[in-house]
Parts: structure tokens; sequence; C-alpha cells
């Protein structure tokens, strides 16, 4: 039997979190500014591991945002924040590799994925 909502906002304790109370955390930079909050995760099947946050910043009234994929291995949470922490500067955010908003996005293209882990220096979720 799986577990209610109830039951999982009760048991989000320690090492594990619901991925729908990840979504909207927000992000921190090294200096403690807010950077934006987390959209999304995306899950390598296969493995199990979130291979990605999908990290939101920018706009105005939720308009013009920017979105930016972060490999999972540059976000620390810090429980003094109650959000992620990654030791990049908004303007080095602004200039990491993007990815399209398209439906037809090849998330599993390996290039991307490889410039993209390269940019933050964070191995691949996939070694």
């Amino acid at each position: 039997m799986s577990p209610n909502k109830e039951e999982l906002a009760a048991s989000e304790v320690g090492r594990l979190i619901a991925a729908d109370k990840v979504q909207g955390t927000e992000v921190y930079g090294r200096g403690g500014e807010s950077l934006g909050k987390i959209e999304n995760v995306m899950i390598d099947k296969p493995s199990g591991k979130v291979a990605y946050a999908v990290m939101s910043f920018g706009g105005i009234l939720g308009m013009g945002k920017d979105r930016h994929a972060l490999p999972w291995g540059v976000l620390t949470y810090d429980p003094s924040l109650g959000g992620y922490v990654m030791n990049i500067d908004r303007e080095r955010l602004e200039g990491a590799p993007a990815y399209s908003d398209s439906p037809d996005f090849n998330w599993e293209d390996n290039d991307w994925g490889r410039r993209l882990h390269e940019y933050y220096d964070v191995p691949p979720t996939w070694r």
C-alpha cells in the first residue's frame, strides 16, 4: 500500500523528501542571494538517481522567466535556509548551457549533458 500525502509530509525527515516537496524550493548562490526556484526534477529511470533540477529565475509576475537545468550534484541542501545552495553567482548561471522548453527537447542528448556537467564541473549521474 502506498503512503498517502499526509504520511509523506509527516515522514519528510532526515535524508528523504518527496519530489513534489522539492518543487518550489528556493535556490541560493554562494553569497546567500536567491537565484530562483526549483520547478521540477528529472530522474534517471534506470539508476533511480535525480539527474537534473529545472530551476526558474528572473521574470516579473511569472512572465519572462529563464529556466536552466542544473546537474543535481551542484546543489547542497542547507537546512538553515530551507533551500538548496550552489557555489555559483548569477552571472555564471546566466552563461550556463540552456535548454529548450520545446516538448521536442532531447534530455538524453549526451553532448548537451556532457557540456552541462563540464560547465558546472560535476560528474554526470550516468557514471
